[in-house]
């Protein structure tokens, strides 16, 4: 799949999140890219960030989106391979 095709797979942190840090490594070490997805990493607190994205995810980071639609919370204590496994079944509910 070229990557133009990707869906972004946006991850909602802000730095000094723990729960958000861990969720970014376990997601680097997944090649996302056998599920069409393309990771981007959005810092509620940017500046540059929109204000709607704030106002909604503030309070609720980390929150992983795929395009427009929030997936559920991830569990912080799946391994890497699980969250491989749990992402495949929650794009299989998307489509």
């Amino acid at each position: 799949m070229a990557v133009d095709e990707r869906r972004p797979l946006m991850l909602f942190s802000r730095q000094g999140c723990c729960l958000c840090e861990g969720l970014e490594q376990r997601l680097r070490q997944l090649d996302l890219s056998r599920l069409g997805l393309d990771l981007q990493v959005i810092d509620i607190d940017a500046a540059q960030t929109p204000s709607d994205w704030k106002t909604r995810y503030d309070l609720e980071v980390p929150v992983l989106t795929v395009g427009e639609k929030e997936l559920p919370r991830v569990s912080p204590r799946l391994s890497a391979d699980g969250l491989m496994s749990w992402l495949t079944r929650k794009l299989d509910d998307l489509d």
